[in-house]
This record gives C-alpha cells, structure tokens and sequence, in this order.
C-alpha cells in the first residue's frame, strides 16, 4: 500500500531532496519547505520507494498538496 506525503502548511519548495526511484527508509528527508524564513524538513515515515514526486523546487505548496507518494 502506498503512503501518501503530504504538505502540512502553505510554504515553498526550497529543496528536493529524492527523484521517483529512489529507495527511502523512515526518516529520511524527502523536501525541506521554506515558510516565513524557517526550513521545515519534510521526512518519509516509511521505508518504501517514490513512487510519485508531486513537488518540484521553487513551487508553492498549499496544505494538503501532495509531496511525495512512497509505495
């Protein structure tokens, strides 16, 4: 079953961390979100592989937007 990454906030996409392919463990980051000049990373709360990559850098997130999908 996939997991589903998603955006907790409205921020940008400073960093790409991961490309569809990769092998991802718990706790890896995946993208590091810029908002109101903090770096949020975002981290896979699964071991898995990305499957979908739904964020490219220099974009805005809304809440809820999906980030990543690890299957």
């Amino acid at each position: 079953m996939a997991e589903e990454v998603r955006a907790e906030m409205v921020a940008n996409v400073w960093k790409v961390l991961v490309a569809v392919g990769d092998a991802v463990v718990d706790g890896d980051t995946l993208v590091i979100l810029e908002s109101m000049k903090m770096e949020i990373p975002v981290i896979a709360e699964v071991d898995g592989v990305i499957a979908i990559l739904g964020v490219a850098e220099g974009q805005v997130v809304q809440e809820g937007d999906l980030i990543a999908e690890i299957s």
